[in-house]
Order: C-alpha cells, then sequence, then structure tokens
C-alpha cells in the first residue's frame, strides 16, 4: 500500500511486502516431485475452496482438474512460464500468478467468474484474451513490459486497475471502466495527463515517477480522494479547482516554488510537498485555511534551511500532528 521512505515520500503501489521463505500449503494440497523433476502439485481434497502455493518451484500449471470447487488460487513465487490448464476452474474467483516467468496472457476464457486475476512481476508485453473476464473487479498488471494499455475498456465492473513499473508513455483506451475507483499508473513514461475525463467514480489516481510536466484534466474528477503526482517535473499546482474532496495530495520531488490553489481542500489531511523548491514563507501561509491537516512534509526544501523552520510552522499551522518525519508536540 503505502510505504514511507526516508525523505518522507511515500511510494504508492498496490503490491503487498512480500516477505522471506515459503508459505506453508493448506492441508488440501501438497506438492510431490524430487530434486531432480519439477514440483507438481497433487490434490488430497477435490472440494478444496481456496489453496495457496507460494514459493513451491513449480514450474507448470497442471494436475488441477479435479478442483471442482476452488475458489481462490495462489501461485505467487514460482517458475511457472505458461498460463494453461485452467478451463475446469469455472469457479474460480480469484487467481494470483505473482512473480513467475509469464509471458503471455492467455487460456483464461473459461474463468468467466474470476474477479481479481494478479499476473505481476512477470514479463508481459500485451494486455490481450481478457474478453471473457466480464466480471474481473480487480486487475494488477504491475512491473511487466507493457507498453500500451489496451483491450480492458469491455471490463465494466473493474474498480482496481495496477499498471505500475511498465513502458506505458499514454493514458488511452480506459472509456468503458465507469467503475474505476482506483488507477495505478506510477513508474512509467507518460507525459501529460489525459483521457481520463469518463472516470467519473475514480477516488485514487497515482501517476508517481513519470514524465508530467503540468497538472491538467482533472475536472470531471471530482469524487477524487487521493491523487499521487510525486517525482514528476512540476512547476505549478494548478488545475485542482474541482478537486475539493482531496484527503491526500502528493507533489513530492517535483520543481514547484509556490503553494497555492489548495485552499478550498478543506479535507485535505495529508500534504506531502518535500523536495521541491519552497522558500518563500508567504507560501506557507497559504495553507492556514486547510485545518483538517495532519500531516505536512517540507523537507529537502529551501525553506527548511531556516533555524527557527519548525516553529515557525507550529505557529501558523499548531492543528498539525506532523511535521515531515517528526511528531509534533
Amino acid at each position: 500500500m503505502e510505504n514511507d521512505n526516508v525523505s518522507g515520500n511515500k511510494s504508492v503501489t498496490l503490491e503487498d511486502d512480500i516477505s522471506e521463505g515459503s508459505v506453508e500449503l493448506e492441508p488440501e494440497a501438497e506438492i510431490c516431485g524430487d530434486e531432480e523433476e519439477h514440483e507438481k502439485i497433487c490434490i488430497i481434497d477435490p472440494d478444496s475452496e481456496e489453496l495457496d502455493f507460494n514459493h513451491s518451484r513449480l514450474t507448470k500449471l497442471e494436475n488441477l482438474e479435479p478442483l471442482t470447487q476452488i475458489k481462490k488460487l495462489c501461485f505467487t513465487w514460482n517458475l511457472i512460464k505458461k498460463i494453461e490448464n485452467l478451463d475446469s476452474l469455472t469457479n474460480l474467483v480469484e487467481l494470483e500468478l505473482r512473480d513467475n516467468q509469464i509471458t503471455v496472457i492467455e487460456n483464461l476464457d473459461a474463468l468467466i467468474h474470476l474477479e481479481v486475476l494478479d499476473i505481476s512481476f512477470n514479463r508481459i508485453k500485451k494486455i490481450e484474451n481478457l474478453d471473457n473476464l466480464l466480471k474481473l473487479q480487480k486487475l494488477f498488471l504491475s512491473s511487466n513490459k507493457i507498453s500500451k494499455i489496451e483491450n480492458i475498456s469491455h471490463l465494466k465492473d473493474l474498480t482496481v486497475l495496477e499498471l505500475g513499473d511498465n513502458k506505458i508513455r499514454k493514458i488511452e483506451n480506459l472509456d468503458g471502466l465507469i467503475n474505476l475507483n482506483s488507477l495505478y499508473l506510477g513508474k512509467n513514461k507518460i507525459s501529460k495527463i489525459e483521457n481520463i475525463e469518463h472516470l467519473i467514480n475514480l477516488q485514487l489516481l497515482s501517476l508517481q515517477n513519470n514524465r508530467l510536466t503540468k497538472i491538467e484534466n482533472l475536472e470531471t474528477l471530482v469524487k477524487l480522494d487521493q491523487l499521487y503526482l510525486s517525482e514528476n517535473g512540476l512547476i505549478y499546482i494548478e488545475g485542482l479547482e474541482n478537486c475539493s474532496k482531496l484527503t491526500t495530495l502528493d507533489l513530492a520531488d517535483n520543481k514547484i516554488k509556490a503553494i497555492e490553489n489548495i485552499n478550498h481542500m478543506e479535507l485535505l489531511e495529508e500534504f506531502w510537498m518535500n523536495n521541491n523548491q519552497i522558500e518563500d514563507w508567504n507560501a506557507i501561509e497559504n495553507i492556514v485555511e486547510n485545518k483538517k491537516l495532519q500531516t505536512v512534509y517540507l523537507e529537502h526544501n529551501p525553506i527548511t534551511k531556516d533555524p527557527n523552520y519548525r516553529r515557525k510552522i507550529k505557529l501558523l499551522l499548531p492543528w498539525l500532528n506532523q511535521l515531515d518525519a517528526t511528531l509534533c508536540r
């Protein structure tokens, strides 16, 4: 979710931290085989509804036919190269294939009840073959080699789309995703905010670590609650007039010299402006109307060189709970 780094900036992604070691398998299944052959799945209880084969050294999806009642399958951290042999799993609701060696999205047509699909951290170059997954609600494809957003506009029930850490240059082909509430596009090569005006139910937009130089085309996103735009080339705070419901605004690691155009955000709680070019104390006075602010990051701005920096901020914003990485007292 949200992870603090030493600078106070936060990287936003839906991928959970993966701890060292293996997760123990459920008692209904086990891995068979030896060092000389690839490990195989052995089904003990065909009525299992949930199985986890995390870190099991699997190289192939096979022997799953008996699992007619299965609803959730997890194959994270394996050596799987191909999506296959899933046609009999028509009751499957959630499929996790994160951290494998998959190159193509394929052979998913039979999974008509699938709601969650995670193929992050693989080697996929194209979004394709999702035509039958009309009930899909969450799609995770981060950390692949995808260069274009395509073939997903028919997924009307989709609420979460994660495409961070790919090679995407343009926001496009999202027209049909009217129910989308979370869109993650951080760490790509996007140079313009565009083609999202129809995403009227969007509550979270993450465009961190791209090539943006302007905040624009957000007028219709009146439900936006969290906006993450750190690590871009932004110069001004602008284009947020209709984003009055924001509670989190991340503008860290840009080239912004003035804090402006945010005092209408009465619900704003988190404001991250570290690693910018703020040097005028008048800029700080522009946020005294944001009475619900809980956390403000300003470290690594010229203004922080003032020996009375913290004291002045506390006098201006006495309701703060946290300034930079330190709690206010």
